[in-house]
């Protein structure tokens, strides 16, 4: 990777060269983030449109949300994590 940061700390002009090779660069990242804008955009629909299809299907969407929240989890974190809301759960009196 070239780094530019000396020149421009120095404000020594960037040659004709090095000058396009950054902007074609420049140009590249641009480009290559708004594709994955677009194909974010576009997952992040289908994501809406699976939800939309399993609730009219019947299914709770909040609950599959849970679910995909848990399963991301640490199995420990999680253990140590439902061992504490059980027993503040326990202090409230909201367990059996």
């Amino acid at each position: 990777m070239l780094d530019r940061t000396h020149d421009i700390l120095d404000d020594q002009p960037l040659s004709d060269a090095a000058a396009g090779f950054a902007k074609e660069r420049l140009k590249s990242f641009i480009d290559r983030l708004e594709n994955l804008e677009s194909e974010i955009k576009d997952r992040n629909n289908d994501k809406r449109d699976l939800y939309a299809e399993a609730k009219g299907e019947g299914f709770d969407v909040k609950a599959l949300r849970e679910i995909l929240k848990i399963r991301k989890q640490d199995a420990d974190e999680r253990a140590e994590r439902e061992a504490i809301v059980d027993l503040y759960m326990q202090a409230l009196g909201m367990l059996g």
